[in-house]
């Protein structure tokens, strides 16, 4: 009867619904502990015109030295937004330190999107993601970033199936145990393509829904919130991608019949209670 417990490496910004403000509700409300390692905090996240950031690369090894310190444990690893080659560098030896045999490892390498990479990422850092995602049990990134992960080269039209099972199987090859590439766009549908290795080879199914309003931050990290919870309670993948997406596509539908502003995200707390 032992209650799970799930480490979230990610920012936290205090106005805006994205980050660790998203996650930690999530996590909780699925019945799992969420402890965090911060690796910036801010005042609200980037996309208003004007906040205050500080960097908290130089405090993350203490910080993390005094968990090893008291030989804490894990269930589950959740890594989000990483401002810097270091910052990666410090997550991936916090990994290999406190993964134990049954602790999954869940990698949101959020690295870009509509085939660029972010303004603030650099080769180098694109060189670490992807020794980062050699770490993880779990990778969900979107069609640019399994591209810039698989050295694929990204292109705006329609992305045919046996494509997008190349680069899910290329990004399985190179450790994670399940993938799941995110916000596809399929005409007036959006969907997620989800890979899983097998025993005989692997398989793969294109789950897709509805498009509605339009993207708004914080998104990715309820998504990637419940894939951790999800994977750490034993759901099934598929199931737990599915939940995931119809959960998201609520609050987004939420968000519009109450006006929220974009940049404030998703009113994700209005349907809490739908989360199971």
């Amino acid at each position: 009867m032992k209650q799970k417990k799930i480490v979230i490496i990610n920012d936290i910004s205090g106005f805006g619904r994205c980050s660790v403000t998203v996650a930690l509700p999530i996590i909780s409300k699925l019945k799992v502990q969420c402890c965090v390692v911060p690796t910036a905090i801010l005042s609200n996240h980037t996309g208003y015109p004007t906040y205050y950031f500080d960097d908290y690369t130089e405090r993350m090894e203490p910080y993390m030295e005094q968990w090893k310190k008291l030989h804490l444990e894990f269930d589950g690893i959740e890594t989000g937004f990483l401002g810097s080659a270091r910052q990666i560098e410090i997550v991936s030896r916090f990994i290999r330190d406190f993964k134990g045999e049954k602790t999954l490892v869940v990698v949101d390498p959020i690295m870009g999107d509509h085939g660029k990479t972010y303004a603030t990422y650099t080769p180098d850092m694109c060189q670490e993601m992807k020794k980062l995602v050699k770490l993880a049990d779990i990778v969900t990134p979107n069609m640019t970033e399994a591209c810039i992960l698989t050295d694929t080269d990204y292109h705006e039209a329609h992305w045919k199936m046996k494509d997008i099972c190349a680069v899910a199987e290329k990004l399985a090859e190179e450790g994670p145990q399940k993938v799941v590439i995110t916000g596809i766009p399929q005409g007036e549908y959006i969907a997620n393509y989800c890979y899983e290795k097998t025993t005989d080879g692997g398989k793969g199914h294109l789950l897709r829904t509805m498009k509605v309003g339009t993207q708004r931050c914080g998104t990715g990290d309820i998504f990637s919130a419940i894939i951790t919870a999800d994977a750490v309670n034993g759901v099934p993948f598929e199931t737990s991608v599915r939940k995931a997406s119809r959960f998201i596509k609520a609050c987004i539908l939420k968000s519009m019949e109450m006006e929220i502003p974009l940049t404030d995200g998703v009113c994700f707390e209005e349907i809490l209670d739908r989360l199971k």
